[in-house]
């Protein structure tokens, strides 16, 4: 059960290769090392037991998924019943036959499935064709008590929605995690590279400033794809507190843990300070269920626009 004491918090960032098991036993080890530098709540990179596919659209791909629960959340949560830790795992999701999501399953410190999150948002770019593999999301935004704290999980292409942000802050997370895999398309790398990785950690830290909560994103590293071509996973993980100040940074090319204390406490005293959640005009908000609000010709006639 959630308690309003501060808890450790930490992400990983790593490497990932073509076998599985093996992802996951580098996984594990790293979240052996952040147990024992006193991480209660731990939580890996997006698709963190494969290369990221989804550079490519191929059926043979879905070969990968795993139901839930299944061979991860069993193993990993032995492991968290063993260290007496939150694990946060980001999974390829197979639901059933021909449905698939892309998902974060949250083993509480027992070693309990607490429950999962299923992406919302599902991208459609160069070497990011997840609207292939994956369908929306339909668990809603949610929160979980976790042993140490309550938490959110969100994922990736998640994190630029400050509504995805919001909702799930409204549940009462305290930290919201952010499991992500986002590189750069190695020919734009020089031109755009260092701006890209800059909006990606001011977008979310933005998250943190404006609900008044905790942000860790976790990245992977590495080049994927072909080697004239591909992506190159440019790490920067990273732990903001609700200030947006960072707790933590990690490098664009090494595998790192980053650890940091959440304390509701000061979550509590930031939000009486700056107290955005007291303020909001819920009767004005309306029209954001549109998907736009400025299109002369339907409102004209008193049409809106859904």
């Amino acid at each position: 059960m959630a308690t309003n004491s501060e808890y450790r918090a930490a992400v990983l960032q790593m490497r990932c290769g073509a076998d599985a098991r093996e992802n996951r036993e580098k996984a594990a080890g790293l979240i052996r090392q952040a147990a024992a530098g006193g991480a209660q709540v731990i939580c890996t990179q997006e698709l963190f037991c494969s290369e990221y596919f989804c550079q490519r659209e191929a059926t043979e791909n879905f070969d990968l998924a795993e139901e839930i629960p299944g061979p991860s959340t069993e193993m990993f949560g032995r492991l968290a019943r063993e260290l007496g830790v939150v694990i946060v795992i980001s999974l390829f999701e197979r639901r059933a036959a021909g449905l698939y999501h892309n998902t974060a399953a949250v083993l509480d410190a027992d070693g309990s499935l607490l429950g999962i999150y299923r992406k919302m948002h599902i991208p459609d770019d160069p070497l990011f064709y997840e609207k292939y593999y994956f369908t929306p999301g339909d668990t809603g935004f949610k929160a979980f008590d976790t042993k140490f704290g309550r938490i959110g999980v969100l994922i990736c292409w998640d994190q630029w929605f400050p509504e995805a942000a919001r909702l799930t802050a409204l549940c009462g997370a305290n930290l919201l995690f952010y499991p992500t895999a986002i590189g750069w398309h190695p020919s734009e790398k020089a031109e755009f590279g260092a701006a890209q990785v800059d909006a990606w950690q001011t977008i979310q830290r933005s998250h943190a400033i404006a609900n008044g909560v905790y942000v860790a994103s976790a990245n992977r590293i590495g080049h994927e794809g072909p080697a004239d071509g591909g992506l190159e996973f440019f790490g920067s993980s990273f732990i903001a507190d609700p200030f947006g100040r960072f707790l933590g940074k990690a490098s664009v090319d090494k595998e790192e843990i980053l650890t940091a204390v959440i304390d509701p406490r000061h979550l509590e005293t930031v939000r009486r300070n700056w107290p955005f959640i007291r303020d909001r005009r819920t009767d004005a908000y309306g029209p954001i269920l549109n998907r736009f609000n400025h299109d002369r010709s339907l409102t004209r006639h008193g049409v809106r626009q859904a």
